[in-house]
């Protein structure tokens, strides 16, 4: 299932829209850096993978964008810790261990 991958600048936070619920990843954007500091899934949605879909289409979109991420989120840093081919992504310095 995939979803569209909405970057709301205003709200300064990535979204899904599925069935009137809003799943979310919100960040700090700056010149050349994009901080992601929270995810948050409505309960209903949860444990559908709708968080893994929504970091993954995050990630490439950062990718893309050539943006350094500073992962601050702990499920972000978890996704990275599981897929590391993404570590690549992440400011010089920063461990995900």
């Amino acid at each position: 299932m995939t979803h569209q991958l909405i970057d709301n600048t205003e709200a300064k936070r990535y979204e899904f829209h599925i069935d009137g619920l809003v799943p979310k990843i919100e960040y700090i954007k700056t010149k050349d850096k994009i901080y992601l500091t929270h995810t948050e899934v409505p309960q209903a949605l949860e444990g559908k993978g709708i968080g893994t879909a929504l970091v993954r289409q995050v990630l490439e979109d950062v990718e893309e964008k050539e943006l350094t991420l500073v992962p601050m989120c702990p499920f972000v840093a978890m996704y990275i810790k599981r897929h590391p081919k993404w570590k690549s992504l992440v400011l010089k310095g920063i461990n995900i261990a």
